[in-house]
């Protein structure tokens, strides 16, 4: 009888396992990004519509941005240490509330002034999205598989872009600008139900067999150390590695950050599109941001193939052929059709989401667990400083002197961060087996 009972028991917690779960906990982290960049892009699928309704003058849309960046800036650091020393599923679960909420508010905004508030609080939650995306490959993921992982959950970061303007405009077309953003705010608030109910740890998921788990824990990497905010900080600003990864994110960030919040009123400005061809249109370079994001795990395996390269060496190169993939932005001067200008600037955005991913695995490549959502957070801080600074400039100087000049700057940014990639970072000779 009891031998039965326990036979009974051991079928039952059979079925509840998950053969390979940790990328369908990757694919549950992805919908989360996804999430967040459709509630963060909503702001330039209406920027046009906005700055009409407003009054807002394009000097004014940049500083709703760059409060949204500066935002962003200051409190990765500090999300990604919450995350480090509270566990993921928490730190995330807060901050991930605290961004749907914020873009519902939008919704009751008057002015630009309101909206620049609003993107503040939004940009300091959504920051905690850059050390999340560390944390989850590095907990998850034994570090032969974590530059491919970071190339699928880099997929989050651009789909969610990519899905922003047919919804938003299909939610503007029905509910209006207001509805736009509570929609979005809704879908996020159902995001984070789902990471509440499903997501856990792998040393306590219930659906986690041991074998997968000690697949993960293969590294046999030391248990994480929880660090005082500052003392983390004062460690990885020691690191020259840190700067390796630092620098390379804060030359590609400007790029991103115009394809997020400024090609869509670049569109309507230089090639007279309205909002409907803008979401016919402004999707695709993030379509091809999601197959760089795919690629640029694959691509590492094959520089390990083909040239023999250390797994590190593997990523710098992936890393720099993104840089020059990035220079497709700079021969968008050189054209005046609108569909050749997509083209290009979505070769642009495949590129850079090679450099971004590889930067990730990056991250989780050169630093203990402890550190990896820390060390995520302050290399977005970089990134988001040049971002923040960057649309300060197209506020000011776009008017006046067109977008060319900023495209051919964006064209060559990376390369210069490749330098220092390499510099820093790459391996000067293959390790002994």
């Amino acid at each position: 009888m009891s031998q039965g009972i326990n036979q009974e028991m051991t079928a039952v917690k059979s079925k509840r396992v998950i053969r390979n779960l940790r990328w369908w906990v990757l694919v549950l982290f992805l919908m989360g990004v996804t999430v967040n960049y459709i509630t963060r892009n909503s702001l330039g699928i209406l920027a046009p519509e906005l700055k009409t309704s407003l009054g807002i003058t394009t000097e004014q849309y940049s500083w709703i941005v760059g409060a949204f960046q500066l935002a962003y800036t200051l409190f990765q650091p500090l999300c990604g240490w919450l995350i480090d020393v509270i566990g993921l599923k928490l730190g995330f679960l807060i901050c991930a509330s605290l961004w749907a909420l914020m873009c519902i508010f939008h919704a009751g905004a008057g002015s630009w002034l309101h909206l620049a508030i609003l993107r503040f609080l939004m940009g300091g939650a959504e920051a905690a999205a850059t050390p999340a995306n560390a944390k989850t490959l590095g907990e998850w993921f034994p570090k032969k598989e974590r530059p491919v992982a970071a190339g699928w959950a880099g997929v989050g970061f651009s789909i969610g872009a990519m899905l922003a303007p047919p919804i938003i405009y299909f939610a503007h077309a029905t509910f209006g600008w207001q509805g736009a953003f509570l929609f979005t705010g809704i879908l996020a608030l159902g995001w984070v139900v789902l990471w509440w109910l499903f997501y856990y740890n792998p040393e306590q998921h219930p659906r986690l067999s041991k074998e997968e788990l000690a697949f993960i824990k293969q590294d046999n990497e030391p248990p994480a150390v929880k660090l005082p905010f500052f003392t983390a900080l004062k460690t990885v600003s020691k690191n020259k590695r840190f700067y390796g990864i630092a620098i390379p994110a804060f030359m590609a960030e400007p790029a991103w950050a115009v394809m997020s919040f400024w090609v869509p009123l670049y569109l309507a400005k230089e090639h007279g599109m309205d909002l409907k061809q803008i979401a016919m249109f402004a999707w695709l370079p993030f379509l091809a941001a999601d197959l760089g994001s795919i690629a640029s795990g694959y691509l590492t395996k094959l520089y390990v193939s083909w040239f023999g390269c250390t797994r590190v060496n593997s990523v710098v190169a992936s890393s720099v052929t993104g840089a020059f993939l990035m220079v497709s932005l700079a021969i968008v001067t050189l054209t005046r059709d609108p569909y050749i200008t997509i083209v290009l600037i979505s070769i642009g955005g495949f590129g850079h989401q090679i450099i971004s991913c590889m930067l990730s695995a990056l991250v989780v490549e050169s630093f203990d667990k402890g550190q990896m959502a820390t060390v995520n957070g302050m290399r977005g801080s970089c990134a988001w400083i040049a971002s923040f600074i960057f649309s300060l400039i197209i506020g000011v100087t776009a008017d006046k002197i067109g977008f060319n000049p900023l495209f051919i700057a964006m064209g060559f940014f990376d390369l210069i961060g490749a330098f220092f990639l390499i510099a820093f970072i790459a391996e000067r000779r293959a390790k002994r087996a």
